[in-house]
């Protein structure tokens, strides 16, 4: 299915493939610096990599939270993206109408995590015939997935990935249970680990949810150990100043040391 992401590269590698950029279009210099980093690390390092940046963030938690610069400004900024660094995009959506919105642009339609259970929705995404990643919700267990690669393949689309972004624990925690990675990929998808959402730490009380970015790369080691076909991460230049899930992000400085490590530990897993 990656190989068939128009412009990805070093599919050849046997490395892990990356979805990673920022949470959300803030400003177009922003964009554009974090999609020439991650492309210049990526392309050393042999590993495909698909842009990712939201166009809008609908679920928020506070009213005053931060949820875009206004859709068509955003999508075309990631028509920039995609034109200048010829870049394949994943970008989520909310509802059937963002669909129309995103097709010149998306290679791979996202569901959020909360929506992953919202019927037509999945079929509405499966029926655009690009690729559909689906996160799995907090609150659903691996096996239940199943159902969510039904309604997408339902369409005749069978181009469906699936997300592990960690499972509630508690009202303001979350955990990776590594035993659904395996678990997922018995559904014959690509199943990708969301590294910076499940670090996250959702229902504080001032209304914007925390992070615990130092455990970003003990998460990332663990899950390629266990065999993750593609890492999911969200990376800015200053993560404090990030206008969204600053919290939990990788400082993009930091990108290319965790890369290489998870790059050699990619190696070990293909020769066992």
């Amino acid at each position: 299915m990656i190989k068939n992401i128009k412009n990805i590269k070093h599919t050849e590698s046997n490395n892990f493939f990356l979805l990673a950029g920022p949470c959300v279009v803030e400003d177009e210099q922003t964009v554009f610096e974090i999609a020439e980093k991650v492309q210049f690390v990526t392309d050393k390092l042999k590993i495909p990599f698909v842009f990712k940046a939201s166009f809008k963030k609908a679920n928020r938690t506070s009213l005053s939270s931060f949820t875009g610069i206004g859709d068509m400004q955003a999508i075309e900024i990631l028509k920039k993206v995609k034109e200048k660094y010829n870049l394949p995009i994943v970008t989520d959506i909310h509802t059937e109408e963002d669909i129309e919105k995103i097709k010149d642009v998306a290679d791979i339609i996202q569901i959020p995590a909360f929506l992953c259970r919202q019927t037509d929705l999945l079929i509405a995404a499966g029926n655009s015939g690009k690729i559909v990643n689906i996160k799995k919700g907090q609150f659903l267990s691996a096996e239940a997935m199943q159902y969510a690669v039904d309604k997408v393949n339902s369409t005749k689309n069978k181009n469906v990935m699936l997300t592990e972004r960690g499972t509630s624990f508690g009202y303001q925690d979350l955990i990776i249970d590594y035993r659904g990675i395996p678990v997922m990929q018995k559904t014959n998808c690509p199943v990708i680990l969301d590294i910076t959402h499940s670090l996250q730490q959702p229902n504080q009380n001032t209304g914007v949810t925390g992070g615990l970015p130092d455990m970003i790369e003990t998460v990332a080691k663990a899950g390629i150990a266990v065999g993750v076909d593609g890492i999911f991460l969200e990376t800015h230049p200053n993560p404090a100043k990030a206008k969204s899930d600053g919290a939990n992000m990788l400082n993009l400085d930091k990108l290319e040391n965790l890369l290489d490590k998870l790059v050699k530990i990619r190696g070990v897993v293909n020769i066992l």
